[in-house]
């Protein structure tokens, strides 16, 4: 009797009855399970103007709207603002697209702006940034408690920005002098595809060495940055007072009316709620005290 062929024949039909039994209970399988992480927060991403420095987020619509000034080309502080977030060659690109911008642009020059144009205003625009970062380097009221309380909680710290790299490293030292020095700073020039792509998140993760996604805050005060974060998989964090929405200094706010300020900030919560963003706060004071919740959720086994 050949022992091996009779084994050979047992373990086939044990392996026909374990796949016909997997298609059955596949069939009638209501649910489907996936990883789910439950640990705690490992990092947090901040952006810089209107986050951490500069109330307001003045630096750069100021900037802007010099530039399209010394062309006869008047801009409103909205349309300085609106593509807020995004690398300032994008943010160029994207202001000359606005209907009044282009009809100014056409009376004064008989044609419509053009990818040299933008070229060449972006080249001006560097170093009139560089010549005020100075004066607009102050840190947020708040940011240096704040940090204090995110490395309490063992949390590295990532920085994205829309501006160029030789521009965050006047930046990165006028925080110094002040206190604050992240440990990753990420520029939208480091990355394929600045805001609101994922990809400066992402290289924020693979420089602090940590993951997965849903254990990263991301903290912004533009509706860009705020894509970008939810974009990236993380935990995103709208910051509704300091920065480009409301786009006023803290001096400029105190002297608002009550009413004024009230609505402008309804309006602020509402379009970042509106983006996506999780949580939305007034400043980065507000923002240790969410990260227990998020640390509950996650606890719980949500995903951002």
């Amino acid at each position: 009797m050949d022992f091996g062929a009779i084994d050979f024949a047992i373990r086939c039909s044990v392996l026909r009855r374990r796949a016909a039994h997997g298609k059955a209970h596949q069939a009638n399988m209501d649910f489907s399970f996936r990883r789910t992480y439950r640990g705690p927060l490992k990092a947090i991403v901040l952006d810089w103007a209107g986050t951490t420095i500069d109330y307001g987020s003045c630096a750069p619509a100021i900037v802007f709207a010099q530039v399209f000034a010394r062309r006869g080309v008047t801009i409103s502080m909205d349309a300085a603002r609106a593509p807020m977030g995004t690398d300032k060659k994008t943010h160029l690109e994207k202001i000359v697209q606005e209907p009044n911008v282009r009809e100014q642009w056409q009376k004064i020059f008989g044609r419509a702006p053009n990818a040299d144009d933008v070229e060449a205003m972006y080249q001006e625009f560097v170093p009139l940034q560089l010549s005020v970062l100075a004066e607009y380097a102050d840190l947020i009221p708040g940011t240096l408690d704040a940090v204090k309380a995110f490395r309490a909680r063992g949390l590295k710290i990532g920085t994205t920005t829309g501006y160029a790299r030789e521009i965050v490293q006047v930046v990165q030292v006028e925080a110094a002098k002040r206190g604050y020095t992240p440990d990753a700073i990420v520029c939208a020039t480091d990355v394929p595809q600045g805001r609101p792509a994922p990809f400066m998140c992402w290289q924020n993760m693979i420089q602090l060495g940590v993951y997965p996604p849903e254990a990263v805050v991301k903290v912004d005060d533009t509706l860009t940055g705020i894509e970008e974060g939810l974009n990236a998989g993380m935990w995103t964090i709208g910051l509704a007072k300091t920065g480009n929405e409301i786009g006023l200094n803290a001096t400029e706010i105190a002297q608002l009316p009550p009413d004024e300020l009230n609505a402008r900030l309804q309006r602020a919560y509402a379009r970042m709620a509106q983006c996506g963003a999780h949580f939305v706060v007034d400043g980065i004071w507000d923002v240790p005290m969410v990260l227990d919740e998020i640390d509950a959720r996650l606890r719980r086994g949500e995903k951002p």
